[in-house]
């Protein structure tokens, strides 16, 4: 049961930024009045578009955020992911070593990805097979990112294997109708549960350097 297709989450599974979007976040809408904590973020935030975090802030807040809200948000985003933004440990190796088609689906926009990519100096792994969730209508939950890019990938959705940190996503790979593991080794979820783990997630690790020994388990399955 070798998978045809490993599709990776980018932020929170390949990139270790999670938890400086969340810190950032709370800053910045703690400038307009709106006070939340990690554990909120990582509830009701984690895996999903930028878009989607603001237009469920407003709802949730009944607030009006000014309409340089998200440029500026962005912007000192950029600026503390150039300060600390660190690759995932262990996630160099691991894809330096895949001996099989695999390829990045997220909900960050593509200047976002690309400039993390830059940063970490991981973008080379994935040159021509990033997907982001602005190329679909439906971001996750739903399946459109993943089914886009087993699509492009040249790869049935059936014998795709997604990894995923947030509960938003697990349940995209899922509804995409694809084996999916939920990766819990990035510091955002480090002792927190973002809500409780009914995903149904296939599988759940914590370490990048248990990944070989995984997928050849499987694989022998």
């Amino acid at each position: 049961m070798v998978p045809g297709l490993l599709i990776f989450d980018c932020d929170g599974v390949v990139i270790d930024s999670e938890v400086i979007s969340a810190r950032m976040l709370i800053a910045e809408l703690e400038g307009h009045g709106v006070r939340i904590d990690l554990d909120f973020v990582a509830r009701h935030f984690l895996g999903r578009s930028y878009p989607t975090v603001l237009a469920e802030v407003r709802r949730t807040f009944g607030i009006a955020l000014p309409d340089r809200f998200e440029a500026d948000y962005r912007a000192r985003l950029l600026d503390a992911f150039a300060r600390g933004l660190a690759e995932m440990p262990g996630v160099r190796a691991v894809l330096a070593a895949l001996d099989r088609p695999y390829c990045l689906a997220t909900s960050s926009s593509p200047e976002r990805v690309a400039r993390s990519l830059s940063l970490t100096d991981l973008g080379r792994f994935f040159e021509g097979r990033v997907f982001t969730a602005s190329r679909v209508a439906r971001g996750k939950p739903a399946p459109d990112l993943f089914l886009l890019a087993a699509a492009e990938m040249g790869a049935d959705p059936a014998d795709c294997l997604v990894i995923e940190d947030s509960l938003t996503g697990v349940r995209a790979g899922l509804a995409a109708g694809m084996e999916v593991w939920r990766f819990t080794g990035g510091s955002h979820l480090r002792g927190r549960t973002p809500g409780p783990d009914d995903s149904g997630a296939h599988r759940v690790f914590d370490d990048f350097a248990a990944f070989p020994a995984l997928l050849a388990g499987r694989a022998a399955a």
